[in-house]
């Protein structure tokens, strides 16, 4: 499975530019982050948000990517200190060693008491190696708590976030087709001649042609001798594109959580509550009276309270 992130990739940036542009490492890991999420997604296809996150104890605390089933996306950075050009994930996340990428699944349509399936690994190797670079840890994720090989090649830039996702499905008939485990697949982990020649021709994907040539120039470089069958992309309404899930009662909804006495102490020193959505810049201002109604109609939907008129 091949992506490409352009007019998306660029609105995320265009919108972060306005407080201030991400270090290009930084542009680099969330760019990689939205490339890949999306390939999760559409591979997966799971009716739901996909969320990934990197989080730690670097510069970069945390790096979101989020991929609705409809592709629609968005991603954001929270960087505190400096980031140099070029450095690895360790140096900007796993600094100390503490790292960790989480992967959440959350349903569209929760049942009741259903919760969102999150799967969590370090950044580091099974032999306590540092994982430099995200699709490594996104292939140790997949062997981890999928049990299948997958081979993961990322890129991305001011102008193109990119990837190619490589994946050895089940073997055995309609768990093939349907993208299910087979509890023996976990003995056979690299061991399918077939699978490891793809991945070994697809990690000879350079970075400068994963973000500069078509689909299709890649896919005849890469696999010239295969019989390749390629499907028709999914682009404009059907494809990856840029949309936020920010609401003013999503945040009224985060205000509230804080409780009335946080809220008061914030409009006793500024006068108003100023939220900015991480995600698309979106400001969404409340005043005093606008608080008074998050809490009022919070009182209001508790089981039992009576309103006077």
């Amino acid at each position: 499975m091949l992506v490409r992130l352009t007019d998306a990739w660029q609105e995320i940036l265009q919108r972060r530019a306005l407080s201030g542009a991400y270090p290009p490492a930084v542009q680099s890991l969330l760019g990689e982050m939205a490339a890949a999420a999306t390939l999760m997604q559409a591979n997966i296809k799971f009716d739901g948000a996909l969320v990934m996150q990197v989080m730690g104890d670097g510069p970069v605390k945390l790096a979101v990517a989020e991929v609705q089933s409809d592709l629609s996306l968005r991603a954001t950075a929270t960087v505190i200190g400096n980031v140099a050009k070029d450095v690895p994930l360790s140096h900007m996340v796993n600094v100390n060693r503490q790292g960790r990428c989480a992967i959440t699944l959350d349903p569209q349509d929760r049942l009741p008491g259903q919760q969102p399936y999150q799967g969590v690994v370090p950044l580091v190797g099974d032999h306590g190696e540092n994982l430099e670079r995200l699709s490594e840890v996104i292939e140790h994720y997949m062997l981890q708590s999928e049990q299948l090989d997958t081979r993961l090649v990322l890129a991305a830039d001011d102008r193109v976030a990119a990837g190619l996702l490589i994946q050895r499905l089940p073997m055995q008939g309609q768990d093939n087709l349907g993208g299910g485990v087979h509890r023996g697949d976990e003995d056979h982990i690299g061991q399918s001649e077939d699978y490891n020649r793809i991945a070994i021709l697809a990690s000879s994907l350079k970075r400068e042609e994963l973000l500069t040539l078509d689909a299709e120039t890649i896919l005849r470089r890469l696999f010239w001798e295969e019989d390749v069958i390629r499907f028709d992309p999914l682009t404009g309404e059907e494809g990856p594109r840029f949309r936020c899930t920010c609401s003013r009662e999503r945040v009224s909804a985060m205000l509230r959580s804080l409780g009335a006495d946080e809220i008061e102490s914030i409009l006793a020193e500024q006068g108003q509550v100023d939220v900015t959505c991480e995600f698309c810049g979106q400001p969404h201002r409340f005043d005093p009276v606008d608080a008074a109604h998050i809490f009022l109609d919070a009182q209001r939907q508790m089981p039992g309270s009576t309103t006077a008129q």
